[in-house]
């Protein structure tokens, strides 16, 4: 990473108007969205879009013809070009050859990616920018920040300062009398304009229609009053059939803004006549630029379903505290750096690409189902496939690939914390280490790993009859059921309390849990750097050890590792071509169940009962992985409360914490603010402890409030689960 790069995000993270008119839009965002999706099934219109833009995905070329062929015959001339050079090099020329002075702009990203305003002013002609936003962008010399909201990074003060300089006048910071002279000084564009330009939301080849969606007036004066309306519109906006536009339709205004529809929606069919009864001109330039190509590729096809909503910066949380001038190019945030990588930028997608938590926010609201996150990992196992890995990352993988000397190295460190560790952790670190516990402390590594200590565990499995199979007259005999427990690596070295939790609350549930020696890291650092390679070795090593005993499931107390045991392994070894390995894997798979969603199980079928004592009130943070990936929300929260706790529900529980595996050593000073925070919100509910399910959150949120001397409890849940059933199993103490 460049230092440029590093100066650029301490520059947006140290910008306070950024700051507050981001964090302001991220909290409204959640509930406006859900007001205007009420009484709408969310899931059923983004799987019609999915449907709809997946199968024009496929058929491109075909659409395009076809689009030509009706727009053509209802008077527009359509040309699909290439490149930018020669989208650029098409519209110049046409302005020239008509006598072209001015061009009045409404808001298009397509014109964005060929960067048309530069071709056009260093031609010598007048361009001006009609959207508000866009035209604010335009006078500060910037470039959109969003893909809906351009200027939302700017505040008011920052436009009134930019008019003033425009106008000659100071401005107070009146938003009416802002807009007042916005108006004032954009309606000369309309009306001197020899020449319009426009993108488009939706283009449909059935009818040859282009479809408009804009919250201004100005796309339709762009559209009607020059002389000249040229159309850019990227090979991904077509669809079929007019009745495709619907869920589009349905889905763009409350995903972008929130709202229940645009204030216009104008849909263009063929040339129309100007003003003076003379015939209008419509060119419809329909852009390639690597679409096609990336059609054709069988992973990243997916990306071409999106219809440029941004509901996925909206929801970002790595976005709501840099913004799109350092997350993004010409396009922004997690689909930004997907579509920088294919648009020519990848250098600059190789940097904003690490930006990516991989929290999977962006996942559950996009209306085009498409998975970002993973999308993203696969440009990193690209870039490393091209360049390779790293000698850093190499060398740290290498380590890790090597079960033996990778534990070994563990041991070793947690004699070296020695002189930095206190209480359980390691506060300060000497020189070029220090930044790692600048804002969190972080957890010693343990004198004995749970693997050490797990052969010292009594096991105390109290059976309970097994419940008879569905059509059975009676229960069967009683039996020991096995889980084979994959600690992963923080509870295995740093939190083996945390393992013996878990064995507890299974013992109690007539679980005998076994520890498979031979398991060893996950792979989700090496798959989520891009190093696929690593991660199938990993899994393959992991396969081995964990199917080599007959259990009833493989419970992990750690989503990340559940969603690396369950879903990454077969992904890793299909794409390495280890096709081999790829049935035992989703045998593995069959097996892996989450913590909670096992001892709800148990609970559910009266195998294990919790002790319902009167205890403190605590808060419950969702950790990305499981609610996201493995959809476990409300289980834990049952199992809570069927301890006897009142669960006080924290703001934004299921925003991430920071934490994102090792993104927190990668990008401490973007992980920072959004523990902090998390860490707010865990106070504003004055709970007496925050629960969790996931060590790696553990890890980031008790190391938060250890650094300000907070006082409240951070525990994994099994933790409280353990002691609401040590009476149960005639064991009181709390380990």
């Amino acid at each position: 990473m460049t230092m440029t790069f590093r100066k650029e995000i301490a520059g947006a993270l140290g910008d306070p108007n950024l700051a507050s008119a981001l964090g302001r839009f991220y909290e409204a965002y959640p509930v406006s969205r859900a007001k205007a999706y009420q009484g709408i099934d969310f899931e059923a219109v983004r799987t019609r879009i999915a449907e709809v833009k997946g199968d024009a995905t496929g058929r491109l070329p075909e659409l395009a013809e076809r689009f030509a062929k009706e727009a053509g015959a209802r008077g527009a001339k359509v040309v699909l070009l290439k490149s930018p050079e020669e989208v650029r090099r098409y519209i110049v020329d046409l302005a020239r050859e008509k006598g072209v002075r001015k061009v009045a702009k409404s808001k298009s990203m397509a014109s964005e990616e060929v960067h048309l305003n530069r071709a056009l002013t260093e031609a010598g002609i007048d361009v001006k920018e009609t959207d508000l936003g866009e035209w604010i962008i335009q006078l500060a010399g910037q470039r959109p920040s969003h893909m809906v909201m351009p200027a939302i990074h700017l505040s008011k003060e920052d436009v009134a300062e930019i008019f003033s300089n425009e106008v000659g006048e100071r401005l107070s910071t009146d938003i009416p009398r802002l807009v007042k002279v916005a108006r004032k000084e954009l309606r000369s564009a309309f009306l001197e304009a020899d020449m319009g330009i426009s993108g488009a939301n939706i283009a449909v080849a059935e009818t040859g229609t282009l479809v408009l969606v804009t919250n201004e007036g100005n796309a339709r004066l762009v559209t009607s009053l020059p002389r000249i309306h040229v159309a850019i519109v990227g090979l991904e906006k077509l669809v079929e059939r007019f009745e495709d536009v619907v869920p589009i339709l349905t889905a763009l205004p409350r995903s972008a803004t929130g709202q229940l529809l645009t204030s216009y929606v104008s849909m263009i069919t063929g040339a129309a006549p100007n003003t003076d009864g003379t015939p209008k001109e419509l060119h419809v330039v329909l852009m390639d630029h690597r679409r096609t190509e990336m059609a054709a590729d069988p992973v990243f096809k997916e990306a071409l379903q999106c219809i440029r909503c941004a509901s996925c910066l909206n929801v970002c949380p790595v976005y709501r505290h840099v913004g799109g001038h350092v997350f993004g190019d010409v396009y922004t945030g997690g689909i930004g750096t997907i579509l920088t990588a294919w648009t020519g930028a990848m250098e600059r997608s190789k940097e904003i690409q690490g930006l990516c938590i991989q929290c999977g926010n962006c996942v559950g609201v996009c209306p085009g189902k498409i998975d970002i996150p993973e999308l993203i990992v696969e440009v990193r196992r690209r870039q490393v496939q091209e360049k390779g890995q790293p000698f850093v990352q190499k060398a740290i993988f290498s380590v890790v690939n090597n079960r033996r000397l990778f534990h070994s190295v563990l041991r070793s460190a947690s004699l070296a914390q020695k002189p930095f560790e206190k209480d359980g952790f390691v506060r300060h670190l000497p020189l070029f280490l220090s930044g790692l516990a600048d804002f969190r402390s972080l957890p010693a590594i343990a004198e004995r790993p749970f693997r050490d200590a797990f052969r010292a565990i009594e096991q105390k499995v109290f059976r309970a009859t097994e419940p008879a199979e569905k059509g059975a007259e009676a229960p069967v005999a009683p039996r020991t059921r096995k889980a084979a427990f994959y600690a992963g690596c923080l509870i295995d070295f740093a939190y083996p309390g945390m393992g013996e939790d878990v064995v507890k609350v299974l013992n109690a549930g007539g679980v005998e849990v076994t520890f498979p020696e031979a398991q060893t890291c996950c792979g989700a650092p090496a798959r989520y750097s891009g190093a696929y390679e690593v991660a199938a070795r990993n899994a393959i090593d992991n396969i081995e050890a964990l199917l080599a005993e007959e259990v009833d499931w493989v419970v992990s107390a750690c989503p990340t590792c559940t969603t690396a045991l369950r879903h990454e392994f077969a992904r890793s070894l299909r794409s390495t071509g280890k096709a081999e390995w790829v049935a035992r894997a989703e045998a593995l798979a069959a097996k892996v169940i989450d913590f909670s969603s096992l001892v709800t199980r148990l609970v559910d079928e009266g195998s294990l009962k919790l002790d319902p004592r009167k205890v403190p009130a605590v808060t419950y943070h969702d950790s990305c992985h499981l609610k996201r990936t493995l959809h476990v929300s409300e289980e834990p929260r049952a199992l809570l409360r069927r301890a006897g706790h009142e669960v006080v529900e924290m703001k934004e529980s299921d925003t991430c914490c920071g934490m994102g595996g090792s993104y927190s050593l990668k990008f401490p000073e973007i992980s920072k603010p959004i523990l902090q925070k998390k860490l707010a919100n865990i106070r504003d509910t004055k709970a007496s402890a925050a629960v969790m399910d996931c060590p790696g959150c553990v890890m980031q949120i008790r190391g938060g409030l250890d650094k300000s001397n907070d006082t409240v409890e951070v525990q994994h849940i099994a933790r409280l689960l353990a002691r609401a059933v040590a009476e149960h199993a005639g064991d009181g103490s709390e380990a």
